[in-house]
């Protein structure tokens, strides 16, 4: 018998695998631009600093979960130097609807400290004096230099690490080298708007359980097998955290 390929077998991972060509990648960024053409960060603050908390208090919580506990924290400690004086348990009854809330206190407290100590109260704007601060990691250090800052960085939590993937941007496993294959394919007028445009598109469409595949503004050029054509269609998504064997990394 014949065992060899005919047609198109190839394998979805195989399919993946494969670079989408630049004309293909072109195409996606200008259709996420074209669905959303002020993309920008969800979470609420009036200042790099305030950026900066709210980032951090993001980690294994949701946008909106942070937002509602920084309107009294931000209402009551707007700078690092007020953010000291409100202290540890002051900023703790705060944030206590936050995952992680007792961690979050501490180190909101001691990278205000240290904003303080080392930076004349500013937020500095490399990456190597942001990642020295309590709590911050390269996903909060990108996010702070591209929206506070206006550089052109790629931030890859879960929606940026699953969407990414999804539609074959990418095949890493790692968020540090999906942000390396992104960094390397997206178009010169997308670079700053990249981050939120992904990050968007994965929680209001490209969703982890129920993506919504039929109005999807990507579906030409995706490459996920077993797309839905339908609400409430489920063909094969896996969970959010399931797209690397079983890899639920630390998007800090």
């Amino acid at each position: 018998m014949d065992q060899r390929p005919r047609g198109n077998m190839t394998t979805p991972a195989a399919a993946a695998s494969r670079p989408l060509s630049r004309m293909r990648v072109n195409r996606i960024f200008d259709a996420l631009g074209a669905a959303n053409p002020s993309p920008a960060t969800e979470l609420h603050h009036s200042s790099p600093y305030t950026l900066l908390v709210a980032v951090v208090l993001s980690a294994q919580a949701t946008d909106a979960g942070v937002n509602r506990a920084t309107r009294g924290l931000f209402a009551a400690a707007d700078t690092p130097e007020k953010m000291v004086a409100l202290g540890e348990e002051g900023i703790a009854t705060h944030i206590r609807t936050i995952g992680l809330w007792r961690a979050k206190a501490a180190n909101v407290l001691a990278l205000s400290r240290l904003l303080l100590e080392r930076h004349g109260g500013e937020v500095p704007r490399d990456r190597a004096s942001l990642e020295a601060l309590p709590g911050v990691g390269r996903k909060t250090a990108n996010v702070v230099l591209n929206e506070a800052f206006g550089e052109p960085t790629l931030a890859v939590d879960t929606h940026v690490f699953r969407v990414a993937r999804r539609i074959g941007l990418t095949s890493a496993t790692t968020p540090e080298a999906v942000e390396k294959d992104l960094v390397a394919q997206v178009p010169k007028r997308w670079a700053k708007a990249a981050h939120h445009l992904l990050i968007l598109h994965g929680r209001y469409l490209c969703k982890a359980r129920s993506p919504e595949c039929w109005r999807c503004p990507v579906a030409r050029d995706c490459r996920y097998p077993d797309k839905p054509t339908a609400p409430g269609v489920k063909r094969g998504f896996r969970k959010e955290g399931e797209e690397a064997g079983g890899l639920k990394e630390n998007l800090r």
